[in-house]
């Protein structure tokens, strides 16, 4: 049965990656609006009133990924090592934390990570959206434009050789212990689970809380419906292989201007571009159904700057990570990628830097 499904993907692959990046995204953007699920928050409820179960929510999300994943792998649905998590032959070290902590602390003076900026543009806050376009502009400019050559021989210079086949943490304990890569796998997801699910649960608030619990698991599982598509959509044999992904937003957000701009060049857009524009409707939707659909713009000049300027950080930080609290911290570390877990790491640190020096900012304009 999934060879059959398999080939009926295969055999009109960017139609079917189109219309699954838009329910994917479309289903995303309506769970993160409706439960009010967001990276950034999370950190600020930590940092302002010791609240954590945005956080766990954040770290169920991942889990259910990785979880949902590595199955998906196991049984042959998708090849993560295929996935843009696992590809060189190196660990790009520098771009993983830097580009973390640029990440985390940008997103601070946006107001959000990529993810829940998206979300909010959907609702009608312009803010947001302004933010989207200047971070994927600063993302394609760190991809292949001004910032591109330096970013590239910053990684190359940096970048510490492996001995195993890929960065997965599955390969690394194969290669040191002599275990197969199937069991290593196994055995580190089983733990990385199991311990995520023992933080999450262990507090009774988080468990009394059904919205917490709900979106960490929606959006994990989210995250593992993209991966199943792009996995069986993926054809090596294909002109222009489509490697296998699931939701990310920072180089989808240039992704999404470029196709608007270029429509009539390549008129089908990709799973990423096309998750971006579901998210903007679903988010959207969920806002008019819920009552919540409110026009925003900037309060001031100070308001502005922040948020452009964090924006900017964002994207080239995105693109030297590889993602962001979704593209990484979901979505990469569900392929237990060594690098996902250094970026998440770094987005959580450059979050807490970001919120002490905009606390001290607020607090001296006083």
């Amino acid at each position: 049965m999934i060879d059959a499904l398999r080939d009926a993907i295969t055999h009109n692959a960017p139609l079917y990656l189109a219309l699954g990046g838009l329910v994917v995204g479309l289903l995303f953007g309506a769970v993160v609006f409706a439960t009010n699920f967001c990276a950034m928050g999370s950190l600020a409820d930590i940092h302002n009133f010791g609240d954590k179960r945005r956080f766990r929510a954040w770290v169920l999300a991942a889990a259910t990924a990785l979880v949902g994943a590595q199955f998906l792998h196991a049984g042959g649905i998708v090849d993560l090592g295929k996935s843009m998590y696992h590809a060189g032959s190196g660990l790009n070290w520098v771009g993983h934390i830097v580009g973390g902590l640029m990440l985390g602390f940008g997103m601070v003076f946006a107001g959000g990570c990529p993810s829940r900026n998206l979300v909010r543009a959907g609702s009608g806050d312009l803010r947001a959206l302004l933010t989207i376009v200047v971070l994927g502009l600063f993302a394609y400019i760190a991809i292949g434009g001004l910032f591109g050559p330096v970013r590239a021989w910053l990684e190359q210079a940096t970048s510490i050789p492996l001995k195993s086949p890929t960065q997965g943490l599955g390969d690394l304990l194969a290669s040191a212990t002599g275990l197969g890569a199937a069991t290593a796998a196994l055995v580190l997801t089983t733990i990385l689970a199991a311990a995520a699910l023992i933080y999450c649960f262990a507090d009774p608030r988080f468990r009394a809380s059904p919205v917490h619990v709900f979106s960490g698991l929606a959006i994990g599982a989210i995250i593992v419906a993209g991966w199943a598509l792009t996995g069986l959509a993926f054809d090596e044999m294909a002109a222009k292989p489509a490697a296998p992904i699931s939701l990310t937003t920072v180089r989808p957000a240039g992704d999404a201007l470029q196709w608007l701009t270029l429509y009539t060049a390549t008129p089908m857009p990709g799973f990423g571009t096309a998750s971006v524009f579901g998210a903007l409707i679903g988010a959207l939707l969920a806002a008019l159904a819920m009552g919540r659909f409110r026009i925003a713009t900037y309060s001031d000049s100070g308001d502005t700057l922040r948020s452009l300027g964090g924006a900017a950080l964002m994207g080239v930080g995105g693109v030297m990570a590889l993602g962001c609290t979704i593209g990484q911290a979901v979505t990469g570390l569900s392929t237990l990628a060594l690098g996902s877990f250094l970026t998440f790491a770094a987005i959580v640190a450059g979050g807490f830097w970001g919120l002490r020096v905009l606390e001290r900012q607020i607090m001296a304009s006083v």
